[in-house]
């Protein structure tokens, strides 16, 4: 410890305060509620476009259009064996709806 220069030691010490106060800054920035605000609504948005994606996905492939027959195909060559989902989409959709009127009205009711 007797070797060390001490203008040496003070720039250690004032580069160690210059970390710990980035540091603290960062970790203020993390936790703070503004940020952590923004981070819930980035990920129940990203949540969203991927539910939004998924039924896009499952509706397309349902409702998707249907291929067009050339002159003198077989009849039984473009089936269409794809369930018909809209209307239980429509009924799922339905059923949240009303459950959601529900949940409003009984809590106005409160």
């Amino acid at each position: 410890m007797a070797d060390t220069d001490p203008a040496e030691l003070e720039r250690q010490i004032e580069r160690t305060r210059a970390e710990l106060a980035q540091t603290v800054d960062a970790i203020a920035d993390r936790v703070s509620p503004k940020r952590v605000a923004e981070r819930g609504v980035a990920k129940v948005r990203a949540n969203a476009e991927h539910l939004v994606a998924q039924v896009g996905d499952l509706v397309g492939g349902v409702a998707g259009p249907k291929p067009v027959r050339a002159a003198g195909e077989p009849d039984d060559l473009w089936e269409d064996d794809r369930p018909d989902l809209a209307p239980v989409l429509i009924g799922v959709g339905a059923v949240l709806a009303l459950g959601a009127m529900v949940m409003l009205w009984r809590r106005r009711h409160r």
